[in-house]
């Protein structure tokens, strides 16, 4: 058996990493860096086996970055939650680890496997890298003969001279199809890394995205597939320009709904707001006329303009209505978003009973009348009886 510290240097053909004391669960306020090196001349390829660290959508709270390298790598992802990405690749012989967690923990942590490989191999696994030449063309492995394989990351890094800037137009295009692209997908990101605040537009479905054009002299571009369904895959194509545009040019859109939500409109928001904030009514009464009923965790609570938007861990679900739902394991999550950030005010770790309507997105609304109370496991089986009523 594996006793798992945190951090250090390991070197070798391949090896395995553990968060500290895993299984157990990780210990808060820490960080643990892992320092790989394979022999001179090849790559390090690690998989994670199993992670499951507290969940948000930035990953903000816990996470694990790697990096290709040991000092000023590129980073090839931060990974949180029990999302498993497919196979990481450093450039050279080196790669990095680090996990950071905050005073609230949750879960077991994670377990990785590493091993050398020759570069650029051109196995199901292998893709991606630095693209530095005027133009050029990416694409999924395996393309086109046949579907790009299951558990594959691949990070194109695009470098232009200081001066100019890229362009991106995918020839042809087809990645598993996702309201939210949540599965299989294709980010592009403003610089080197992979940052959620510089991320011009993550696509997938069956339609090439519009061209999309840099604002600097560097692009990443990163296709990620999960576990599951594979398709086609898609051929890219690159070029660099001058930085001076006619100013007609529009910045691209993307093709999928983009995934920043949409702010609530302002003159609807303030009248909403001034209103009292009760819960109106009563736990029997509310249930007919919401369209969805909950009982959850309050995982990750984000202020954006007046409202607040909490990702909720499902405990129970008495009445579904038009709620989406994601369900990664055996946990299941909702978006919820609470039109005045204080009314009705709720906590991140804590449990509520939530009744509501649902947008045309699939989140759940809840407005200061709505009916909204901490759940404690006594509630339970008054929520039992209403589910089975019929109204």
């Amino acid at each position: 058996t594996f006793i798992f510290t945190c951090g250090g240097n390991i070197t070798g053909e391949s090896g395995v990493i553990g968060s500290q004391g895993y299984p157990g669960v990780y210990p808060p306020n820490t960080k643990c860096v892992w320092r790989i090196t394979v022999p001179e001349g090849r790559v390090v390829v690690l998989s994670f086996r199993f992670i499951d660290l507290e969940s948000d959508n930035l990953c903000r709270y816990d996470y694990v970055d790697v990096y290709s390298g040991h000092v000023s790598g590129q980073r090839l992802g931060r990974f949180c939650g029990t999302f498993k990405p497919g196979a990481l690749v450093s450039t050279g012989n080196k790669m990095l680890l680090q996990m950071v967690s905050d005073a609230n923990t949750a879960g077991s942590g994670f377990l990785a496997v590493f091993s050398a490989a020759h570069p650029h191999e051109r196995g199901d696994q292998y893709c991606g890298g630095r693209l530095d030449k005027p133009s050029g063309t990416f694409k999924t492995p395996n393309w086109p003969e046949k579907d790009y394989p299951a558990g594959v990351t691949c990070s194109w890094h695009i470098v232009a001279p200081k001066n100019q800037i890229i362009e991106v137009k995918f020839e042809k295009f087809d990645v598993e199809r996702d309201n939210y692209c949540r599965y299989d997908h294709v980010s592009i990101f403003n610089g080197a890394e992979i940052n959620d605040a510089k991320r011009i537009g993550k696509y997938c479905g069956d339609s090439p995205p519009a061209p999309v054009f840099s604002e600097g002299n560097q692009l990443l571009i990163q296709f990620l597939s999960d576990l599951s369904l594979t398709a086609d895959g898609f051929i890219g194509h690159y070029k660099f320009r001058p930085k001076k545009f006619p100013t007609t040019t529009v910045p691209p859109t993307t093709t999928t709904q983009p995934v920043t939500t949409r702010p609530i409109p302002l003159k609807y928001s303030v009248a909403l707001c001034q209103q009292k904030c009760k819960r109106r009514g009563t736990l029997e009464g509310n249930y007919c006329s919401s369209n969805f009923v909950i009982t959850g965790t309050v995982i990750t609570a984000v202020m954006r303009g007046g409202s607040m938007y909490a990702t909720v861990s499902i405990i129970n679900v008495y009445k579904e209505g038009s709620l989406a739902i994601q369900q990664a394991g055996k946990t299941m999550s909702t978006k919820i978003i609470i039109l005045c950030k204080k009314c009705p005010f709720v906590k991140r770790g804590l449990n509520y009973i939530f009744m509501g309507q649902v947008d045309e997105d699939g989140r759940g609304k809840i407005a200061p009348h709505h009916f909204v109370m901490a759940f404690k496991t006594k509630n339970q089986k008054g929520l039992n009886v209403l589910k089975n009523k019929q109204c």
